[in-house]
C-alpha cells in the first residue's frame, strides 16, 4: 500500500476509538495540531503549515543569517519532538506510517526554506511546489528511508525530500536573480 492510499483512511482501526486508545499530545504533534485530519491531501495541508512557520519566522525580521540558524534550530528540534510523536501515533493509528502523520512535512518544509529564511510570496509558493513534488516522486534516498523502522523513517524521508527541495529552489533562486 502506498502512502497516498494510507493518508485516505483517516480513522483508527474500529475498536480503537473510546477508552481503549487515547489521543494524547504526542497525536496531536505527530497530526500538526489537527492538520494531518484534512479530508484532501492531509500531506498537502502538512506541508502549509510548514509554510505558514516560515512565514512567522520572517515577521520577526531578523537578519537572514540569524533566521536560517533559527530556522535550522526549530526544525532540528521538530525533527526530534517528531520521531517520537511520529512512533507514538503509529501506536494509536494501528499503522505504519499513517497517512494523518503529517509532522514530517512540516520539518521538510522548513528545511526547504534553510538558505532562504525571509523568501517571498513568489518562492514561498516555488518552494512549496518543489518540496511537494520531491515528497511524491521520493528520489534516492527517500524511499530506502521509508523502510527505517517507526517514527525514523517517517521523518527522515521528508528531510530528504527538503534537502532536496532546499537546492533546488537555491539553485532556481540563483539563476532567476
Amino acid at each position: 500500500m502506498t502512502k497516498a492510499q494510507r493518508r485516505n483512511d483517516l480513522t483508527p482501526n474500529a475498536g480503537e476509538i473510546g477508552t481503549e486508545k487515547r489521543r494524547g499530545p504526542a497525536v496531536w504533534i505527530a497530526t500538526a495540531f489537527g492538520a494531518g485530519y484534512s479530508p484532501f491531501a492531509p500531506g498537502t495541508a502538512g506541508s502549509a503549515v510548514g509554510v505558514v512557520v516560515v512565514v512567522g519566522l520572517s515577521l520577526l525580521r531578523l537578519p537572514p543569517i540569524r533566521a536560517s540558524v533559527v530556522l535550522a534550530l526549530g526544525a532540528v528540534f521538530l525533527f526530534a519532538v517528531g520521531v517520537w510523536a511520529a512512533g507514538q501515533a503509529e501506536d494509536y493509528f494501528g499503522r505504519t506510517d499513517p497517512g494523518q502523520v503529517v509532522i514530517d512535512e512540516v520539518v521538510g518544509q522548513m528545511l526547504t526554506f534553510l538558505l532562504l529564511p525571509r523568501a517571498s510570496y513568489a518562492w514561498l509558493g516555488a518552494g512549496f511546489l518543489l518540496f511537494r513534488i520531491f515528497d511524491i516522486l521520493k528520489p534516492f534516498p527517500a524511499r530506502r528511508a521509508e523502510r527505517i523502522p517507526r517514527g525514523w523513517g517517517i521523518m527522515v524521508d521528508d528531510v530528504v525530500a527538503g534537502l532536496y527541495a532546499m537546492a533546488a529552489l537555491t539553485l532556481a533562486k540563483w539563476l532567476f536573480r
